[in-house]
């Protein structure tokens, strides 16, 4: 639904929750086009909307889930917060730094780590993005 939401904006389709004891703490859609803001992926927006309910910027025992590999940034913000557990639908082959560009979570260097699950419903995750690549392609031909 959050990624629909996104897509039904123009944003590329992807969204965020964060759980905490089997609660959405957070939710959060893509929005960098309509916000006008680079950092305004949905995993940051579940991230910010999940430390506004909880009253703390560290997401200790929050777990997030997401329709696509999180990038670099993304990853970033989710060792500040962190989140014990990233689960992930489909990977990002361009940008993606939980294991197909890049594992951030796998570096020994970085002072936190997350346990990390990807191709979670990955065909579903997957399949939204390519409809709404194709469905952009087609308006271009037009």
């Amino acid at each position: 639904m959050l990624a629909q939401q996104a897509a039904g904006c123009g944003e590329v389709p992807v969204g965020a929750v964060v759980v905490k004891d089997d609660q959405i703490v957070g939710r959060g859609s893509n929005a960098p086009i309509t916000r006008h803001d680079p950092s305004a992926h949905a995993e940051i927006a579940a991230l910010r909307d999940a430390a506004a309910n909880l009253g703390n910027y560290r997401l200790v025992d929050c777990e997030l889930f997401v329709t696509l590999e999180p990038c670099v940034m993304c990853v970033g913000a989710m060792f500040h917060a962190r989140i014990a557990r990233v689960v992930f639908g489909a990977s990002d082959f361009k940008t993606g730094a939980a294991g197909s560009v890049l594992n951030l979570f796998d570096t020994s260097k970085l002072n936190h780590h997350a346990r990390v699950e990807g191709g979670v419903l990955a065909e579903e995750c997957g399949k939204v993005l390519s409809d709404f690549f194709a469905m952009r392609r087609a308006q271009k031909k037009l």
